[in-house]
């Protein structure tokens, strides 16, 4: 059975290529919103946080009616730490969409999106976006597309028969040729329904589906998401479900609900087919990579292997003077459940109990994943401490290898020098440089560890203007020490609330991270020192008053800005002594050891 109604599709690319704003487009003109409907902008982008930060993290089904042809269209994330999203759902569809800027070309991420589709023969549709933009290359980028696609052994089919389409997301419009004039996304409507293999199964065999996705709901619990590969699939129908690794353990269960997407509401059906993706609820435990199968023949489908996490970070409890004042959540248990409740719907996620009930490893595919996840649990009410990152090593053939990320960097002419003399210390090798215009692209291979830190002080040395994005590249022999921070910590001396006096004593020897009126214990750390070591200073201290001072002539002292940090900046501050308190309002840097006088015995003892 062919389903000629039906078309699955993936929109894959880099980070901010414009995924996001062409499927808002092409909801409006599939007429899945009225004509004076008031739409927000990235309306796929549903989460707080991808609102704000401009990204996507989650994978989003949508579905466009196309004439007599509905097209479920799948929204992915395009950063690197969210690789394991784009690797689940590609399996649920039959050809991806890969976007690539036209001034930027293709990036780290667009070759690994585009590698995980050809590895699964899937039909590719080349959208060069963002033709309006002044600094569009519309001339080079086919060749450059063409020539990752050789690179990536693609077959000669895939190389001679890939369609290319010039768009632009934000006006709405897509053309055959370069520099053509488009009027509306027809011409992107029609390839997708005349090269992209319309689904195919068998509809009256035993029924066969794969769990690529899971969504999570209080009131039902765990909802599977699904392509059904084979038969049909009823509302109240028993079922097997279980895993290819274990199909022993497969066991009976019964469909509950059955949801269809339609534009961007989920709609209860009763009966779905070969081809459709569907959402599942009303069974306990399910995970993805599960078969959900006919109750009388069970025949699990093998499931894409994700990739293994290569940073780590320790979760735990919080334990310093101001815990428990800010948040709800702040008990060993209640971290650990909300780590264990995360692992259903993030399958690259790893979390490993410690020696300590207090304390999680957590394991993720880069500092950004796990940051998103702190600042998730922070939102949501928790308290609690979070060491720096650490990468995670493998013995291979007796070595000790480490993680090497494959950087791209995009930076003004003037700045190469400096970026490159910063990469060489952290033992990057220089893969490539290529001049574009005014500014020059560079890669390298660095090791994971090489970037902690690095952002920061990238900006700086390109004055905002460098381009970074990296992307796992594999495992090699360890490369040496290097560097981790070259400045030191102003430390707290005691505990209470900042005062203007001290303050002004203290930023003579720093930058600092907090203002007057901030309150702060023994050991937090208060600002950073331009020398390598740690320095105790006493920002509580207050002028004593005498007859000839009042204390009104604290406002003549003048106190420079305090530095504020995101979540990021203080991952990357991050020493390895130190750790990170995040409650609901306030990120404080502390020792790890808060009393200064036990800190000052430890470093004798470690002379």
């Amino acid at each position: 059975m062919i389903r000629e109604d039906l078309r699955n599709i993936a929109i894959i690319a880099h980070v901010d290529h414009g995924k996001t704003t062409l499927v808002d487009e092409m909801l409006k003109q599939g007429g899945v919103f009225r004509e004076n409907q008031a739409v927000a902008e990235r309306v796929m982008d549903s989460d707080d946080l991808e609102r704000e930060r401009g990204i996507t993290i989650l994978a989003k089904n949508t579905s466009v009616q196309y004439g007599d042809i509905k097209i479920n269209i799948i929204d992915t994330p395009g950063h690197a730490d969210f690789g394991g999203e784009v690797e689940r759902v590609l399996s649920m569809v039959d050809g991806a969409l890969l976007l690539v800027d036209a001034a930027e070309g293709p990036m780290p991420q667009t070759r690994f999106v585009l590698q995980k589709a050809l590895e699964m023969n899937l039909k590719i549709i080349v959208v060069v976006n963002k033709i309006d933009r002044p600094d569009a290359r519309l001339g080079e980028i086919a060749d450059e597309v063409l020539e990752l696609l050789i690179d990536l052994d693609a077959s000669e089919e895939q190389l001679e028969n890939t369609p290319f389409l010039y768009c632009s997301g934000r006006a709405g419009t897509a053309c055959r040729e370069p520099f053509g004039e488009g009027t509306d996304l027809k011409p992107l409507f029609d390839t997708i329904i005349s090269y992209i293999d319309a689904p195919e199964g068998e509809d009256e065999e035993p029924l066969q589906m794969l769990i690529s996705s899971i969504d999570y709901n209080e009131y039902v619990g765990r909802i599977g998401v699904g392509r059904i590969a084979r038969g049909k699939i009823n509302v109240g129908q028993n079922i097997l479900i279980g895993n290819y690794h274990n199909p022993d353990d497969a066991k009976r269960n019964k469909i509950v609900s059955l949801l269809q997407i339609q534009g961007l509401q989920r709609v209860p059906v009763e009966t779905a087919s070969v081809g459709d993706i569907v959402w599942i609820s009303g069974i306990e435990n399910i995970s993805i990579g599960d078969t959900v199968c006919n109750a009388e023949n069970f025949e699990p489908l093998p499931f894409t292997k994700i990739s293994e996490p290569t940073i780590e970070m320790t979760f735990s409890v919080n334990d310093s003077p101001f815990a428990g004042k800010e948040g709800k959540f702040v008990t060993s248990r209640q971290l650990r459940d909300r780590l264990m409740r995360e692992l259903l719907r993030d399958v690259s996620l790893r979390v490993t109990e410690t020696d300590t009930t207090d304390s999680f490893r957590v394991a993720g595919r880069g500092e950004m994943h796990l940051s998103i996840l702190i600042e998730n649990m922070r939102r949501e009410g928790y308290e609690l401490g979070v060491s720096t990152p650490r990468v995670l090593y493998k013995e291979i053939d007796g070595k000790r290898c480490e993680p090497i990320e494959e950087l791209t960097i995009d930076v003004p002419e003037a700045c190469v020098g400096s970026v490159m003399e910063k990469l060489g210390a952290r033992k990057a090798e220089m893969q490539d440089m290529a001049p574009q215009g005014s500014r020059t692209r560079l890669t390298f291979l660095i090791p994971a560890r090489g970037l902690f830190g690095y952002k920061s002080e990238f900006l700086t040395d390109t004055k905002g203007e460098g381009i970074m994005s990296s992307i796992f590249h594999g495992y090699e022999p360890y490369k040496g020490d290097i560097p981790r921070r070259n400045t030191g910590s102003l430390i707290s001396f005691e505990t209470g609330e900042a005062v203007t006096y001290g303050l002004y004593n203290a930023q003579e020897r720093g930058s600092l991270f907090i203002g007057a009126g901030v309150p702060v214990y023994e050991g937090m750390v208060v600002g950073a020192s331009p020398k390598t070591e740690d320095l105790v200073v006493n920002v509580c201290k207050r002028k004593h008053l005498t007859n000839t001072r009042a204390s009104g002539s604290d406002d003549a002292l003048r106190l420079v800005p305090p530095k504020n940090l995101s979540l990021e900046d203080c991952l990357e501050f991050l020493a390895d002594d130190e750790l990170l308190e995040v409650t609901p309002e306030s990120l404080r840097i502390r020792k790890q050891i808060l009393s200064n006088q036990l800190r000052a015995k430890q470093r004798g003892k470690n002379k």
